[in-house]
């Protein structure tokens, strides 16, 4: 556990080192700014029109705008998650320096799990900064609290899963560009599967739905915990972990 804590400073020191850790965040946090933007001003806007044609429509800030940007927030991830793990392995094989790393005394495991959880932690502080609307709806409204809490469970557990593709992603080439173009498309088309599948009942679509993650996503952003969600996560996190240890040894084999 120690080495573990020790590999995710040095990760989250090196994306701090590097504008990529300031550019993540920022651009999280301003994309997610406007969008928070525009989803309460046409909230405001139809509560507006509402009062003033004397409409009896219901208006929940929880579904009406929370649910929808925490929706948006996921999306934006797909294009920042690429940018966090593209270094993590390609960084090392390129300076020369993964063959000090897979002969020094601390186990695959503990550098595969350290660089995962410095990438995770980069994550979970950019996806921090929608907080501050969180904040705002709060204090200006009244929505339930725990569909906030859940749907950024499920916002993290996304996020670990494709992190967890990305790394693998990074541990098979020297080339940052090409770990970060391959991860946002494998992350692209496990979001865009279940679109594919919408109108289509066969057995095997209903497969590829289920490997869609925002098929998972979906309880999470309504406040549901699912068991099979949150299996689905673990599942691929673990199985990427799993690949990226056997990719791990066999490298340390030829080098």
């Amino acid at each position: 556990m120690k080495n573990i804590w020790i590999i995710c400073q040095k990760e989250l020191r090196s994306y701090f080192v590097s504008p990529i850790g300031y550019a993540v965040i920022a651009l999280f946090a301003i994309i997610f700014g406007l969008g928070f933007y525009v989803v309460a001003h046409d909230f405001v806007q139809y509560m507006f029109r509402a009062q003033m044609t004397g409409g009896g429509a219901t208006l929940n800030v929880n579904e009406q705008i929370i649910r929808p940007i925490l929706g948006f927030a996921g999306t934006v991830s797909l294009f920042l998650i690429p940018m966090i793990t593209m270094r993590l392995f390609a960084e090392e094989k390129r300076n020369g320096t993964i063959e000090l790393l897979l002969t020094s005394p601390v186990e695959d495991i503990g550098i595969v799990l350290g660089k995962w959880f410095g990438a995770l932690v980069l994550y979970v502080c950019a996806l921090g900064t929608s907080l501050l609307g969180m904040a705002l709806l709060f204090a200006w409204g009244k929505p339930d609290w725990k569909p906030v809490v859940v749907a950024y469970l499920g916002l993290i557990l996304q996020g670990a899963c494709l992190l967890a593709l990305g790394t693998f992603v990074s541990l098979l080439t020297s080339n940052q560009i090409v770990a970060g173009g391959i991860t946002f498309f494998g992350s692209l088309m496990l979001y865009m599967l279940s679109w594919f599948t919408n109108f289509d009942d066969s057995r095997f679509s209903k497969v590829l739905n289920y490997l869609s993650i925002i098929t998972h996503m979906e309880n999470f952003s309504k406040g549901i915990v699912d068991l099979k969600d949150v299996v689905f996560y673990l599942s691929f996190i673990f199985l990427a972990l799993f690949l990226i240890l056997r990719q791990m040894e066999s490298l340390r084999w030829r080098s």
